[in-house]
């Protein structure tokens, strides 16, 4: 089974990246619509309990945030892979500015994740990493930067 964690700064093209990739083969673990740990740990247990393929579409910006997914994942002997979405504040609040209501991300908030995002490594538990930016026409760059290819 699979796991897929993102990372990266709101705005950066994650939900996009999963309803274009992932929608209809992994279940989207989120805060956006779990909106509580609690509902999210049990979500997440249920896909582990059941072996769903899932991805966890938060920011998910340290090392220590992402670990608590990971260490589940690998219990259940999930193949763990991250998706790194590499983005500026400015392009964020650029594309953030185009949302309207709940999706509107306060400013304060892009620039807090992006001061405290640490970019991911294989060292914290992942199979691969991958490097995701999205370019200006919409279309994503997608690189491996760690782990081998199969």
């Amino acid at each position: 089974m699979q796991a897929i964690i993102f990372c990266g700064i709101q705005a950066s093209g994650k939900s996009t990246f999963y309803k274009e990739h992932f929608f209809n083969s992994h279940v989207r673990i989120s805060m956006d619509l779990l909106r509580t740990r609690n509902r999210e740990l049990k979500f997440l247990k249920v896909c582990l309990q059941t072996q769903m393929r899932f991805v966890v579409n938060n920011t998910n910006p340290t090392s220590e945030e992402r670990a608590r997914y990971v260490a589940l994942a690998r219990a259940a002997r999930y193949e763990v892979i991250c998706y790194f979405f590499e983005s500026t504040s400015a392009e964020a609040l650029q594309r953030n500015s185009t949302r309207s209501g709940r999706f509107l991300v306060p400013d304060k908030g892009i620039y807090g994740t992006h001061k405290k995002l640490q970019v991911p490594a294989l060292s914290e538990g992942f199979d691969k990493v991958y490097r995701v930016k999205l370019l200006p026409g919409g279309q994503y760059e997608v690189e491996l930067t760690e782990g081998e290819e199969v």
